[in-house]
């Protein structure tokens, strides 16, 4: 394992910039349980029903007209904060 991580290494001081940032990005995806799990799911392959569009348009509609609501506020209405799911996805 150390001479693979060594030769990791050795590579990555060799990108430029630009380089180094998208092999940053991807090893926190790779290391964050969360992404991780959303790039393994599987595809969404089922047709759109008319009542999930009806649906969509409604919400588009409504958000037209009020600001969205944070997330982190969505999940305080639940007890929650964004650390309780970070750690519920690490547990798994």
């Amino acid at each position: 394992m150390g001479d693979t991580k060594e030769h990791a290494h050795q590579l990555i001081a060799r990108l430029p910039p630009a380089q180094l940032t998208a092999v940053v990005g991807l090893l926190e995806a790779m290391l964050d349980p969360v992404s991780r799990a959303i790039a393994q799911a599987p595809l969404d392959d089922e047709p759109e029903t008319e009542e999930e569009r009806q649906a969509v348009a409604e919400a588009r509609e409504w958000l037209r007209h009020h600001p969205a609501i944070p997330f982190g506020e969505v999940l305080s209405d639940f007890g929650l904060t964004i650390q309780d799911l970070k750690t519920t996805a690490e547990s798994k």
